[in-house]
């Protein structure tokens, strides 16, 4: 994957926690904590989202859609 250097600002804090997981081998650099954070992040939201998209639908009307035409489908199907 290619990547791409950003420059971040952070408070003191967080770069003095992120330093110390650095230094107890945790993640090999701060570059590479921040990005599986990101990553992490992102994946989460587009979780969180696919839900609240699911959370939209309509049950029964999904169920229709999936029913649709397959009545007639089964008379089709070969028997095994």
């Amino acid at each position: 994957m290619r990547t791409t250097k950003v420059a971040v600002s952070l408070n003191r804090e967080s770069v003095e926690k992120l330093d110390r997981l650095v230094k107890n081998q945790v993640y090999p650099s701060r570059s590479s904590a921040i990005q599986e954070a990101i990553d992490e992040k992102l994946t989460r939201l587009e979780r969180v989202r696919l839900a609240k998209e699911c959370a939209n639908l309509d049950p029964a009307a999904e169920q229709a859609l999936a029913e649709e035409g397959l009545s007639q489908e089964l008379t089709q199907w070969p028997e095994y």
